[in-house]
């Protein structure tokens, strides 16, 4: 299995619908050169992660110009194409931060909206809804379990995305630069702790005036880093082996051992 991780860098003199017309482009070159059967875009790569301000403008319906583009790329290029995350407009008022994934068909295969809203009292967590539902992906190589960003910091939602099957955590970012060693660390606990490969797909360049820590990276169930972008890299392309996660899981079964978090035996 071949994936490629595109590192955006959004350029706050760019238009939204310019950006769109650039990256469709990009998802079909790359799934020509690179051979890739997955593709992974960064969170609010529409917007920028950080620019709050724009959250609310640029929000959409889910199946709005973003999905169009998106389910078009991923019919055109016949890749399972992770399309990062936009700022939905759900028709009841409420914005989430969701990520779109799309079969080689073009056809929706999983909408995830973030449940964990980064912000404190500001920003994200005071201006958007915070999802309640775990989202996994079947493709035939491997199960996808979904994530964003700040989700990276609790472990919970990942063991529960173990449970529902996955093999692959897919997680888009727009990880600030300050805290880039956090996001590597995160990246392998993830890998480590649940035994799975983790695909961690940042943004470059800066958004709203904060430096994005780049760095997107391809980590193993043994926590090695199979793959790590540099600050200027816009694409990472790696080759996996989907039946690792299982072997890995029978030379080392810790997941086993588990005792705390599990549903109670029935009696």
């Amino acid at each position: 299995m071949r994936a490629s991780l595109i590192q955006i860098a959004v350029d706050e003199g760019e238009s939204v619908n310019s950006r769109r017309t650039r990256v469709s482009s990009l998802v079909r070159e790359v799934a020509e050169q690179e051979s890739s059967g997955l593709i992974v875009l960064p969170e609010l790569w529409t917007t920028g992660a950080f620019a709050y301000e724009a959250f609310a403008n640029e929000a959409e319906p889910l199946e709005g110009p973003t999905y169009e583009a998106m389910a078009k790329a991923a019919s055109d290029a016949g890749v399972w194409l992770h399309a990062g995350s936009i700022p939905e407009r759900d028709p009841e008022g409420p914005l989430y931060n969701t990520s779109l994934v799309f079969s080689p068909e073009g056809q929706l295969a999983a909408a995830y909206r973030k449940i964990h809203r980064f912000g404190f009292d500001k920003g994200e967590a005071v201006m958007m809804a915070a999802g309640s539902e775990l989202a996994t992906v079947r493709t035939p190589d491997a199960t996808l379990g979904l994530a964003t960003c700040y989700d990276l910091r609790f472990p919970e939602l990942f063991r529960g995305l173990v449970d529902a099957g996955a093999e692959m955590f897919v997680v888009p970012a727009g990880w600030p630069a300050r805290r880039r060693e956090h996001w590597r660390l995160f990246a392998k606990a993830r890998a480590v702790e649940d035994q799975v490969y983790v695909l961690a797909c940042g943004t470059g360049g800066t958004h709203a005036g904060v430096p994005q820590a780049g760095h997107s990276m391809v980590v193993d169930p043994w926590g090695e880093v199979l793959a790590e972008a540099g600050d200027g890299d816009e694409v990472l392309t790696v080759d996996l082996d989907p039946a690792k996660v299982a072997a890995t899981r029978e030379q080392f079964p810790a997941l086993k051992d588990r005792l705390l978090g599990l549903a109670a035996p029935r009696r």
